[in-house]
Order: structure tokens, then sequence, then C-alpha cells
């Protein structure tokens, strides 16, 4: 052996540190196993800690004191409602999985020390089924962290997993590297729990090339562990679905729910206030989180509001599925365009600019207070166009041809965008948020070749091991995550112990 080549050995190796990972990995540690968490990153977190936060779960302590009565027969049935025309392509079998075990998943998380507000309502369901996470998602990450040492897993960040050795049809190792180190780690089971492919620029290009220039929210979500996975036979279902959404540029700072840390206490405070407090004193406070994170309403563009790129030219029809014209604008941006009617109009209830459902809704006003790193306005499109630095005369021209209902755009029933004082909201990006695309795997999360027969030993979990599932609406993703976690974490320690007594 050389310093450059080593080999070292554990009952279970987790490929992620995000919220599946992590849950795997505990679970397994839990069951007695040795257990090896690969993270490519120099950091933990994946998806999980850029989510909203939110677990869509029936059933609980929250929904029981909130004197809700409520079953995952309900819930599962409530899923296929969001699920739609792509009912007939989801697995119905990991749906009910879902279902029945996820409120478990909260209660082991509240077990180590996650804090919840709601639940919260989100048709179609019927009944409030959505826990936010207090004070952000953050403190999924921090709290799965801190009961990973505490069970003394073997946390091994800038590692990056290969190549799955296997002897046979069954896993005996996985190659990884560590900066310019080659490891192999001995092991029975391997459990996959890298994340999606929103990232990945030549799997997108095979099942979604539409989306090969949309940027990821998480940058790091490459499919590493689809491409394991298929490498040994596995199969990706449901690859051409994603979530992609236009979203505004984040804050040159982080927003005061970002900064607060997982503070026991202050989340108690932070619980009793939404569950106590009124709206009005609550609304300043989550603001910043709608103005960032959450996509503008389409209703905007049904209602004449326009895209402009930093050329000041307007490049799509925006009532046909405008976010996927974004990417080939320069700078892969564009900005929202009104003018003083809309700006009345999107300036309260109903017409909201965007909105975290049952939480709270942001409108124009909102935006030029929480964030004037965004927002422009002028009396004139000479002015707008001197605030946004892009051409005054092209912009001009623009809404000039728009108004006319001329050109290659047409502006059809919408009304002119005459009426000063104008407003830009911008810039925004599409980014591409969630990928369906998922492994296929066994109900005991065990990944399977094209034949549907386990390859021994291999699980995956998470968005890697979705095998189909359709998680459509908040809160199904996170619920997956940590419930297909823990379950393939004490199936993959369980299968160590059976191939040590083999």
């Amino acid at each position: 052996m050389t310093d450059s080549t080593r080999e070292i050995a554990a009952d279970v190796v987790v490929v992620g540190g995000g919220g599946s990972g992590l849950a795997a990995a505990i679970t397994a540690a839990e069951a007695g196993a040795r257990v090896i968490l690969l993270e490519k990153n120099p950091d933990l977190g994946g998806t999980t800690r850029l989510s909203i936060g939110s677990i869509t779960a029936t059933g609980t302590e929250l929904q029981k004191k909130a004197g809700i009565d409520d079953n995952a027969d309900d819930h599962f049935e409530d899923m296929g409602k969001f699920a739609g025309d792509l009912g007939i392509r989801d697995n119905l079998e990991l749906r009910r999985i879902l279902v029945d075990n996820v409120t478990d998943s909260v209660n082991w998380l509240i077990g180590l020390g996650v804090t919840f507000f709601g639940p919260m309502p989100e048709p179609p369901h019927r009944k409030p089924r959505m826990h936010n996470i207090l004070p952000n998602s953050r403190a999924y990450i921090y709290f799965l962290e801190k009961e990973a040492r505490r069970l003394e897993v073997n946390i091994q960040l800038n590692s990056r997993a290969m190549d799955i050795i296997l002897s046979g049809d069954k896993v005996s190792a996985i190659a990884v590297m560590q900066g310019v180190n080659h490891v192999t780690i001995k092991t029975p089971s391997v459990i996959l729990a890298s994340g999606d492919f929103t990232a990945g620029r030549e799997l997108k290009e095979e099942f979604a090339p539409h989306l090969a220039d949309t940027d990821a929210i998480n940058p790091a979500n490459t499919g590493d562990g689809q491409n394991l996975a298929r490498r040994l036979g596995g199969t990706v279902r449901n690859g051409d679905l994603f979530v992609a959404q236009m979203r505004f540029i984040h804050p040159p700072n982080q927003g005061f729910l970002l900064r607060l840390p997982p503070n026991r206490l202050l989340t108690k405070c932070m619980q009793f206030a939404m569950q106590h407090a009124p709206a009005a004193l609550l609304r300043p406070f989550i603001l910043s989180f709608v103005t960032t994170y959450l996509a503008p309403e389409q209703a905007m563009f049904n209602d004449g509001a326009v895209l402009i790129n930093k050329n000041g030219q307007r490049f799509t029809d925006e009532r046909v599925k405008p976010a996927f014209d974004i990417p080939a604008q320069p700078d892969k941006t564009a900005y929202i365009l009104i003018d003083q009617r809309l700006v009345k109009k999107f300036s309260a209830w109903p017409n909201f600019v965007s909105t975290a459902p049952g939480v709270a809704y942001s409108y124009v006003p909102d935006f030029k207070q929480t964030r004037k790193d965004i927002y422009h306005e002028g009396a004139t499109l000479a002015e707008l166009a001197a605030s946004m630095k892009i051409p005054a005369a092209a912009l001009e021209a623009t809404i000039r041809e728009y108004n006319s209902g001329g050109g290659s755009l047409p502006r059809g029933s919408r009304p002119t965008l005459d009426e000063a004082h104008f407003v830009a909201i911008g810039p925004v990006k599409n980014w591409v948020v969630l990928g369906e695309g998922g492994i296929a795997v066994t109900p005991q999360h065990e990944v399977t070749d094209a034949s549907g027969q386990a390859i021994g030993g291999l699980y995956a979990a998470g968005s890697t091991g979705q095998g189909g599932l359709i998680l459509e609406g908040h809160g199904h993703h996170l619920g997956w995550a940590f419930t297909s976690g823990r379950r393939a974490g004490r199936n993959a320690a369980a299968h160590s112990f059976a191939s040590v007594v083999a």
C-alpha cells in the first residue's frame, strides 16, 4: 500500500450527506452498524439545507393539538389529486410506504430536537397537513449531524464515490476519491442518497434536453447516485419529470430567518408566536423568504406583465411557460415589467406576486420594502431603464411594439402597459428546483436491475431512490427523504449483519 491508496472497512456506506443520507446513516448506526458517510462537498446539507423545510404528514401531535382528525388513507388519496394526469406513472406501492411511515419520521425528528409549526393547509389536501420547520431548513442538518456524530458515524467530507464493486451479484466494496487519494471501502451494504440530477447536464440532455442549459438550485446534484446505479444495471424512473421555476435572484445578504440558529428555546418561542400572534405581526419576519425563494405567480403575466432581458427586449410569450426561455437570454436572467395599473392590482388580496402556501403572500410594495436590490421604478420608461441599467431606447421600442399588438410576440387580449408609473422586479432566473427521476427500487429500497431483480446490498433513498414515486405538492419530497432514508438504513444494516452470518 502507498499513501495514495488504502483500504478500510464498514458495515454500511452511505453516499450523500443531505437529509436522506444522514437519516440513513443514523438509523443504520442505531441498529449497531459501523457506518461511513461520504459527502463530496466540504459541508453536509444537500438540497435539504436549501429547501423550504416543510413535511406533509397525518396523525401528528400538531394535528391532534389542532383538533384535526386525519389518516394515512386520506393522505394517499389526496396525493393522487396532486399527481393529476401523471398518476398513471406514479409508484403507488412507494406512495403507500410514504403515507404510512412519514408520521414516524416527523416524531423522530422532533425527538432529535427539530421544532415545527402548523399544520398548514394546502389544497387539494382535504385537511391541514403541512408541518414547517423552525427557524429554517438548516435546523434539519444541525440536529441530524449532531445525532450522527453522537452515534459515531464516520463522516468523511470531500469524498466522492467513484464506483461500486460487486462480488457476483452482491456489493463487496466502494471506490472513493479523497483529493488525490484512492480509498477502497470494503462493505456489504451501500446506500445511494446523493440527491437528484437537476445539475447533471448529461442526464438532463438524455431525459429532458429542454432543461439542459437551466441552472439548478443545488449545483451539486449531478446525478452521482443515478450514474453509480446505472453502471450496475439500475434504471431511472420518471427521469423526464422536473420542477422548474422562475425565481428572483438571491439577495446579497441572507435574510433574517436564515440567520437564526436552531436554538430550542428560540424555536419554541417562534412556534408559540406562529400559533397565537396576529398575522400582521408575523408577516414582516417571513416576507424576506417569500420574496426570495418563491416563484412569481403566472396570473401577473396573464394580466399584462412582460419579461424583458438586459438588452431591453421582450423575448417570449409570457402566457406560455415563459420561464423556459429565460436561460437563453444574456446572463440567463430577465426582469418582470409592469405599469401603474398592475402595481395597484397586485398590491392587495387576492392578487399577490408570490406565496408560501398557508404562510404568507407578497405584493408589489413588499418587494419595494424587502428587496430593494431587485426593485426598480420610474415615472417614465426612460427613468425605469436608467434604474435597471439597460438601454432606454430599446425598452421604449419594446413596450411600444407590445402595446401596438404587433411583432412576432403578440400581446393577445391582455391590456396595454401605458399607465405611468412603471416598475420592474428582477433579475429573475429559471431554476431547476427538483427532479423526480429516481432509481427503481423495491419496497425495501433495494436497487433493482432492468429485470426487476434486486442488486444485493445496494439501496437508494431520497431523490436518488424515488423509484417512480411522484411527489407533487409541498412537503412530500422531504417526507420521502427522511422516511426512505430511515428505512434504507435499517434494511442495509440488517443485510450487512446477515452477510456476516452467511
